[in-house]
C-alpha cells in the first residue's frame, strides 16, 4: 500500500455499516509499521456497535495509543462519554493520528469541537463508500451523504475510500465495481480515491486483475478484526 500521501491526522467518516471502523483499525495497524508514535482516537460515541476502542488490546499491543471513551471496561464502552485527553495526540505533532468519527452527518458533528486541529495540508478527511449499502448505493445518495457531512462539520472531504464489500461473501468483482463507482464520485466532486479495501484472502487475486496502477497502489488488505466469525454463520 502506498502511504506517500499519508498526512499526520487522518479522520475517517462513513455511513453506518460502511466498514469505517474496520478500515480505521486496519489503517492504524498499517501506520504503526512505519511510525513508532501512532494513535487512534475513537470519536464514534453515538454508535453502540463495532467501536474501534473495543480493539484496545490489539492496538496497544502494536504500540498504538488509544483514546476515546472515558470508560475503559467493555461493559461501559457504549456510554457516550469522551475523555479529555483525546486531544493529546492531536496537539502533539510527533504523533500520526487516525480518527474514527461518528457514522453519519449527525455523528460527524463531534469534529466541530476539534476544528482547530484540522489545519489545511496537515490532515485528510476521508469518506468510506460502500456501494452495497442502500444509503450510498446511488450517486444521488453518496453525494447527498458527503454534502451533509461537509455542512455539519464545516470541513471538506479530501478523499474517498472504496470499501464495497459483503463481509465474508465479498468478491474481487465487488471491489472493482465499487472502485468504478467511486471514480464517478471522484470525477463529480474533484476529490481523489485514496484507498480500496480488500479482504486479506482476496489481495493476491485482486492484484492479478487488469486494474489501473492507481487502484493497485491504493489497495489496503483488510483483516476482519471487528466482525466475530459467529456473526456470519448461517442458521
Amino acid at each position: 500500500m502506498n502511504l506517500s500521501l499519508d498526512k499526520r491526522i487522518v479522520a475517517v467518516v462513513g455511513h453506518f455499516g460502511s466498514g469505517k471502523t474496520e478500515f480505521c483499525v486496519n489503517y492504524a495497524l498499517e501506520r504503526a509499521k512505519t511510525s513508532n508514535k501512532t494513535a487512534l482516537i475513537d470519536l464514534d460515541i453515538a454508535n453502540p456497535y463495532f467501536r474501534s476502542r473495543e480493539k484496545r488490546s490489539l492496538l496497544e499491543s502494536t504500540g498504538i495509543k488509544v483514546f476515546g471513551s472515558f470508560y475503559q471496561s467493555e461493559i461501559t464502552a457504549e456510554l457516550p462519554a469522551l475523555t479529555a485527553n483525546a486531544r493529546f495526540p492531536l496537539e502533539d505533532k510527533t504523533y500520526k493520528v487516525t480518527v474514527d468519527v461518528g457514522g453519519d452527518a449527525s455523528g460527524s458533528m463531534i469534529l466541530i469541537q476539534f476544528f482547530k486541529y484540522f489545519v489545511e495540508g496537515d490532515y485528510e478527511l476521508l469518506c468510506v463508500i460502500n456501494k452495497n449499502r442502500p444509503e450510498t448505493a446511488s450517486m444521488e445518495g453518496a453525494l447527498s451523504h458527503i454534502d451533509r457531512i461537509e455542512k455539519e462539520t464545516g470541513l471538506k472531504i479530501t478523499g474517498l475510500i472504496n470499501n464495497t464489500h459483503l463481509l465474508r461473501e465479498t468478491s474481487v468483482d465487488d471491489i472493482i465495481r465499487g472502485y468504478r463507482f467511486c471514480q464517478e464520485i471522484s470525477e463529480e466532486l474533484k476529490i481523489p480515491i485514496r484507498f480500496s479495501c480488500c479482504p486479506v484472502l482476496l489481495y493476491e487475486e485482486l492484484c492479478r486483475k487488469d486494474i489501473s496502477a492507481a487502484m493497485k497502489d491504493g489497495i489496503l488488505p483488510v483483516a476482519l478484526h471487528m466482525r466475530e466469525t459467529w456473526l456470519d454463520k448461517k442458521p
